[in-house]
C-alpha cells in the first residue's frame, strides 16, 4: 500500500539532484490527496477573495470608505489569520493534521456565510475576523502534509499545484461573486461562497490520511523539546535565505493583496461607460462583467503561472538550486512595467489584456518560495517554519497591502485633489513599483540557497 520510507538524515545538507526522501504513500493516493488539498485551498481563497468584487456594493450599501475596505479585507483579517497560524502550526507538528484542516474548513466557511448577515461595518469586520481565524489552520498544515507526501525533487511542483488554489479560488470568487451580486445582492454571494466548504469538510475528514503515523521516525522526530517554536525560530535565525525569500514574497503579497480590493473599483471609476457597454454585449451588468473578466482572465493566468513557476524551478534546479530564486526574481523585474502600462491605457480591453500578461508573471513565486521554505528546515520543523514564513508574508502583504493602498487612494483622491478615479489609479501604480525590491531580495537569496538547503 505504501512505498518505502527513507528520509535523509536530519540536518544533513542535500546535494543538488539528490532526493531527500522517497514517497510515503502510493503515487495514486498522493495524486488524490493533492487534488483534495487543492480543493480545500481553492475554497480558502474563494471565501477570502469574494469580498474584493463585492467591495463597491458593500461600500455603497453600508456607507464606508476605501480605508475601511482595506481594513476589512486586509489588516483585520490578517491579524488573526497570521497570529493564530503560529500556535496552530505548532499543534500540527504533533497532532493529526487532517483533523486540523477539516476543523478549520468548517469554521471559515461558517463565518463566510455570516458575512452576508452583517448590518454594519463592525459586524462585517467581526465576521471577516472569524474567517481569518478559521483559515489560519489551512496553509501551514497543508504545506507540512504535502512535504511528507512528496519527495524533495518534486516538492516545488507539488506545492505550486497546491498554490493553484490561490488564482482558482480568486477566479471562482470574482466570477461567481460578481454575477450573484448583480442578480441577488452581495449578501447572497457570501452565502453561496461559504456552502461548498461545509460539504468539502466531510470529504477531508473521511478520506485524507495522516502519514505521520506511518513513519518509524515519528517518535524520535517529536521527542520533547524538538521542533517547538523557539527551536525552529533559533534554527531559522541562521538561515539568511529564509528571511530574504520571506520578505521578497511579502512584498509580492503586499502588491497582490493590496491591488485585489481596488482593481474592479479602478475600472468602475475610470472606465464606467465602456465597462457598462461591454457588459451589455453579454447581457450582464457592470459588476457581473468585471467579476467574470477579472476572474477568468486573471484566474486562468494565475493558474498557469503557479504551475509554471513550480515546474520551471524544479526543472532548472536539477542543475542549479539557485533557479528557485532566479525564476521569481526575473518575473518581479518585468511585471511592474506591464502593469503600469495597463493602468494608463484608455482602453478597457487593452488594460485587461495586459493584466493577463502581468498575471502570468505574478504567481511564479508560489512554488519556488514555499518549496524552499520547507527545504530549508528539517522535517519536524516544517509546519512551524511554514507558519513563520506565512506570518511574515501575510502580516506585511495581507495585513498592510489593502490598508496602505486604500489610505493612499483616499489621500490622493481627497487632499491631493486627483479625484477618486485617478486616486485609485496612482495608488495602484505606486504600490506596483515595490516589485523591484522583491526582485533584489530574490536575487540576493541565490547566493546562499545551495548551502542552506537541508531537506
Amino acid at each position: 500500500m505504501t512505498e518505502a520510507t527513507a528520509p535523509a538524515p536530519r540536518g544533513a545538507t542535500i546535494s543538488e539532484g539528490t532526493p531527500a526522501t522517497v514517497p510515503l504513500v502510493s503515487a495514486a493516493y498522493r495524486r488524490y490527496a493533492l487534488v483534495i488539498l487543492l480543493l480545500v485551498y481553492t475554497v480558502n481563497f474563494l471565501d477570502r477573495q469574494v469580498v474584493t468584487i463585492l467591495a463597491e456594493p458593500i461600500k455603497n450599501d453600508l456607507g464606508i470608505k476605501d480605508w475601511q475596505i482595506g481594513l476589512m479585507t486586509g489588516f483585520a483579517f490578517a491579524l488573526f489569520y497570521t497570529v493564530l497560524g503560529l500556535p496552530i502550526a505548532r499543534l500540527a507538528e504533533s497532532f493529526n493534521r487532517v483533523w486540523i484542516i477539516g476543523g478549520s474548513l468548517t469554521v471559515w466557511s461558517g463565518f463566510t456565510i455570516l458575512c452576508g448577515q452583517a448590518q454594519n461595518f463592525l459586524q462585517l469586520v467581526g465576521a471577516r475576523i472569524g474567517v481569518g481565524i478559521g483559515e489560519a489552520g489551512c496553509t501551514p498544515t497543508s504545506h507540512s502534509l504535502i512535504a511528507d507526501y512528496v519527495p524533495r525533487e518534486k516538492r516545488a511542483s507539488a506545492l505550486a499545484f497546491f498554490s493553484i488554489g490561490t488564482p482558482l479560488g480568486g477566479l471562482i470568487g470574482l466570477a461567481m461573486g460578481g454575477v450573484i451580486a448583480d442578480l441577488y445582492g452581495w449578501r447572497t454571494a457570501f452565502l453561496l461562497a461559504g456552502l461548498p466548504g461545509l460539504v468539502l469538510t466531510v470529504v477531508v475528514m473521511t478520506t485524507l490520511r495522516e502519514p505521520r503515523r506511518m513513519l518509524a521516525r515519528d517518535a524520535q522526530a517529536h521527542a520533547p523539546g524538538k521542533g517547538h517554536f523557539g527551536a525552529t525560530l533559533k534554527y531559522l535565525a541562521g538561515r539568511r535565505t529564509f528571511w530574504l525569500i520571506a520578505f521578497a514574497a511579502a512584498i509580492k503579497a503586499f502588491i497582490g493583496y493590496g491591488h485585489a480590493p481596488f482593481t474592479a473599483s479602478f475600472f468602475f471609476r475610470n472606465h464606467a461607460e465602456e465597462v457598462a457597454h461591454l457588459a451589455g454585449l453579454f447581457g450582464l451588468k457592470s459588476a457581473g462583467f468585471m467579476g467574470l473578466a477579472l476572474g477568468i482572465m486573471g484566474g486562468t493566468a494565475g493558474i498557469v503561472s503557479s504551475w509554471l513557476g513550480g515546474w520551471l524551478a524544479d526543472l532548472a534546479a536539477k542543475r542549479d538550486l539557485r533557479a528557485y530564486m532566479s525564476v521569481p526574481a526575473i518575473a518581479s523585474l518585468i511585471s511592474p512595467a506591464i502593469y503600469v502600462v495597463a493602468l494608463l491605457s484608455e482602453s478597457v480591453l487593452l488594460a485587461l489584456g495586459l493584466m493577463v500578461i502581468q498575471g502570468l508573471l505574478g504567481s511564479l513565486w508560489y512554488g519556488p518560495v514555499y518549496s524552499s521554505g520547507q527545504g530549508l528546515v528539517p522535517p519536524h520543523m516544517r509546519a512551524t517554519a511554514a507558519s513563520i514564513l506565512l506570518f511574515v508574508i501575510n502580516m506585511i502583504g495581507l495585513g498592510l497591502g489593502p490598508l496602505a493602498v486604500g489610505i493612499l487612494s483616499d489621500v490622493l483622491a481627497g487632499p491631493v485633489g486627483l479625484g477618486s478615479g485617478d486616486g485609485v489609479r496612482w495608488a495602484l501604480i505606486v504600490s506596483s513599483m515595490l516589485g523591484l525590491g522583491a526582485c533584489a531580495l530574490f536575487w540576493m537569496a541565490r547566493k546562499s540557497i545551495r548551502e542552506e538547503m537541508v531537506s
